[in-house]
């Protein structure tokens, strides 16, 4: 590894200094198209599949999110404003870095997110690799394992294949279902033999089974993944019970990120066998892992990937960890400001330095 990139990082503007990069969200998204993951609205109600977002049905949106295609169409010029808005209310509230984490297979837009970076100030990571294979083009299905190393290689130390003046600062979020299929494997193997190559940090989406996060984690280390560089995506809504969560924490040495802060429906339309976490039990599931031992592993973030999730369209925002979740759920439960810098500052610095 070239040790005068130990201390920096790539973001869409350039390399920044580790130092400077504040508190930090690691997993959320600017720009993507989401309408893959479409699902009927509940046949009781009125069809809203096709409405704009307003006030006569939020409601429904916010209960079943992923019925309204206006609303998974996250890569429109409606989108693209409310991001720029929400991104500088985040810095208002003190926010200093957002890791982007849409690659191939997500539709990445990386001259939003220098544009974004721009105005605000924020500084945005943007991300390689590839996302679950139903979002892949059938050509992209046939890549082999060599031809996605020698991609990811080349957006990480040259530039990205449609922006060639920015590069890639992590590889990520590489997606899988369940079961995990080939053409995810091989993504996951590349992963791990160019993570070992280059030291660099990554970013795995689980499928939707509490089985996933291990097998990803195996076929990882397997390939000479460092664990100890490597996110585990959404484990509020893959290990929901406190004993699975501890069951992986032990068995691991990877970043556990609950990063779906924000996200009060305990219906999750996705995976309707489980009940989805509320910020409380988030915030406890971190003070389970700080008992233990475990809080320079934890990561927090929003996965904010649909409109409705953003302050111009009535909801939360990106800034909604430091605004609300820090002051009024984790203070008065007793974490302190150096174990909240821990892991909004320290564990993203750590996990972003090459190694």
């Amino acid at each position: 590894m070239d040790r005068s990139r130990a201390d920096t990082v790539e973001t869409v503007l350039g390399r920044k200094r580790l130092s400077e990069l504040g508190r930090t969200l690691t997993h959320e998204h600017f720009s993507l198209d989401f309408r893959k993951f479409y699902v009927p609205p509940p046949s009781h109600l009125k069809d809203f599949s096709n409405d704009e977002l307003s006030l006569r049905n939020i409601g429904y949106i916010r209960q079943y999110p992923y019925s309204n295609l206006v609303n998974l169409s996250f890569n429109d010029d409606g989108s693209a404003a409310a991001v720029l808005e929400d991104v500088e209310i985040f810095k208002k509230s003190g926010g200093g870095t957002i890791v982007e984490n849409s690659n191939h297979g997500l539709q990445r837009d990386i001259f939003l997110m220098k544009a974004v970076s721009e105005s605000t100030g924020i500084n945005v990571i943007a991300g390689t690799g590839y996302y679950v294979a139903s979002t892949q083009s059938a050509s992209t299905l046939s890549t082999s394992k060599e031809e996605m190393y020698n991609l990811m290689y080349k957006e990480l130390q040259t530039g990205c294949e449609e922006c060639p003046d920015v590069k890639a600062g992590f590889i990520g979020e590489v997606g899988s279902t369940w079961p995990i299929e080939d053409f995810e494997k091989r993504a996951i193997c590349a992963t791990g033999e160019l993570q070992a190559q280059l030291g660099c940090p990554v970013s795995f989406h689980p499928g939707r089974n509490e089985s996933a996060p291990m097998e990803i984690m195996r076929i990882y280390q397997e390939a000479g993944g460092d664990s100890s560089k490597a996110i585990m995506s959404h484990i509020d809504r893959t290990l929901t019970s406190v004993e699975k969560l501890m069951e992986f924490a032990d068995e691991t040495k990877c970043y556990i990120q609950f990063d779906l802060f924000g996200t009060e429906c305990s219906f999750y339309q996705l995976n309707t066998t489980i009940d989805m976490l509320s910020d409380a039990q988030r915030v406890k599931r971190i003070a389970k892992l700080k008992k233990e031992g475990k809080l320079r592993r934890v990561l927090m973030s929003h996965d904010v990937h649909t409109k409705h999730r953003l302050i111009p369209f009535g909801g939360h925002g990106y800034s909604h960890i430091t605004s609300n979740v820090i002051p009024s759920i984790m203070m008065n439960r007793g974490f302190t400001t150096e174990e909240i810098n821990t892991i909004t500052i320290e564990n993203p610095r750590k996990w972003l330095t090459r190694e």
